[in-house]
């Protein structure tokens, strides 16, 4: 029995040695337009294709069933087998991630949460004390841990990133509730030309700071160079 799902994309498979793994969050970041849903939609159609169910809890409104059309020819097969939960605050959030303690059972292949810190980055903007948020976030990556160490159902989050003049770069939002919490954090860096790169910043048993050139595509994305 594999250890692991396709991400529904052959190079992200080979940079992973297979695919996402079992039993692991896995955490894509990346700013806007880097190429973090069109991933989250390949691994769902990926293990949709493949029987099983997916929930998707779609925070930003960004899963596009016309997009879905371009990416598989079976697209309402692959769409029934796909549970939406779609918050549009972050009490909302929080009770959908509550709630998969009672969707969870051996027909779900995948847990995805797009993006898991734009309601939470959204709503801390305007005032709120962010100690709450803080606790909140952490107790959201704690149940998701639990259930994919319990039940062996591989977590996809896609998380959005802020200029960090500390690294000269880039930084994921929710910091290391975040970093710590993903076994494995999978950067997207727009380039010029429409590319984009891909780099494995963290795996437990994988080599990191592997990359590879990508561009996005009608069919989904594409190895390039």
């Amino acid at each position: 029995m594999s250890d692991r799902i396709s991400a529904g994309c052959g190079f992200l498979d080979e940079l992973l040695h297979g695919g996402y793994e079992l039993g692991a969050i896995t955490a894509i970041f990346g700013p806007a337009g880097s190429g973090k849903t069109n991933l989250a939609m390949l691994a769902a159609v990926a293990c949709a294709d493949n029987g099983k169910k997916v929930i998707y809890i779609d925070t930003e409104g960004g899963f596009s069933v016309e997009r879905l059309k371009q990416l598989c020819s079976n697209h309402e097969k692959v769409f029934e087998n796909i549970v939406f939960l779609t918050p549009t605050t972050f009490e909302e959030q929080k009770k959908s991630i509550e709630k998969l303690k009672t969707l969870v059972d051996q027909k779900i292949g995948l847990i995805i949460v797009d993006t898991i810190s734009m309601l939470y980055r959204f709503e801390r903007k305007i005032g709120e004390e962010s100690g709450e948020f803080n606790r909140d976030l952490s107790m959201q990556v704690a149940q998701l841990t639990e259930i994919t160490r319990k039940k062996n159902i591989p977590v996809l989050l896609t998380n959005q990133v802020y200029s960090s003049f500390q690294s000269n770069g880039v930084s994921m939002v929710g910091g290391d509730i975040l970093k710590y919490g993903s076994k494995c954090l999978i950067e997207l860096v727009p380039l010029a030309g429409g590319k984009r790169k891909v780099v494995l910043r963290k795996h437990r048993s994988l080599p990191v700071d592997t990359e590879v050139l990508f561009v996005i595509v009608e069919k989904g994305v594409e190895k390039v160079g």
